[in-house]
Formats: structure tokens, sequence, C-alpha cells
């Protein structure tokens, strides 16, 4: 008898106390209904115009296609400026000597370079190989 009588109590705390926490517990926002949509009207102002994309700077030639110019040639003429072949084709082999001669660079020989450029500039791939055989060939 005091065995239930136990039993009994402690159930009935055990329901208060549950009770107690249900009671205290923050209290959730009720969620919105789905009738009650909300409206946004246009000003009437015109729209801002989307700001123009920047182009990026497209990268630069590969100037090691050019017989004659391999990595550090290729950066020393980046480093003057020079990145594009059409750069280098507007250049006469004098002036890209001097570059070269700056930069401590001596077993170079450009003079056949700017006429190299000028079929890469072009796209011209297949009269760039037949230059380049050719000049391997002198």
């Amino acid at each position: 008898m005091l065995r239930k009588l136990f039993q009994a109590k402690l159930i009935l705390i055990v329901l208060l106390v549950l009770l107690w926490w249900w009671l205290r517990r923050p209290a959730q926002e009720a969620p919105q209904p789905a009738h009650a949509i909300e409206i946004l009207i246009p000003d009437e102002k015109e729209p801002e115009p989307a700001a123009k994309p920047v182009a990026s700077p497209a990268p630069p030639d590969d100037l090691k296609r050019i017989s004659g110019i391999g990595p550090k040639i290729a950066g020393v003429l980046q480093a003057a400026g020079v990145t594009r072949f059409q750069q280098l084709a507007g250049m006469d082999g004098e002036h890209i000597g001097q570059i070269l001669q700056a930069a401590n660079v001596r077993l170079a020989k450009p003079e056949s370079w700017p006429e190299q450029a000028q079929l890469a500039a072009a796209g011209d791939w297949d009269g760039l190989a037949k230059l380049q055989a050719e000049i391997k060939s002198r």
C-alpha cells in the first residue's frame, strides 16, 4: 500500500514538473497563414541601369612561340612592357637588342623576331612554322 502511494506521488511530481516546464518554455512564433501575402508595389522611379561589367585584361601572348625566345627573354620583354606579338612586330631588331642588353642578355639574335611576331599576330601559324624552319636551316 505504501509502495502504491509512493508511486502515485512520484508520478504526480513528474507530471507537475512537466507542466511547469511546458508553461515556462519560450513561446514560439506562430506561422503566418498562407493567405497572408505581402504585396510589394514598385516605386514610380525608373530603375537604375545595371553597372557595366569591367572587362578583364586579356592575358599576354605567349612570346615563347617565337623562335629564339625562351622563358628568361620572355620575362625580360614583358618587364619592358612588350606582352603582345603585335608590339614585338612593330619593333626593330636593334631596339629589341637594346632591351636585352640592358637586362644583360647577350646570346639572343632578335633580328627575325619582328617578322615572326607579325605572322603570330596575324594568326598565321603555318607561315610562322615555315619561317622558323627556314631560320633553323640557316
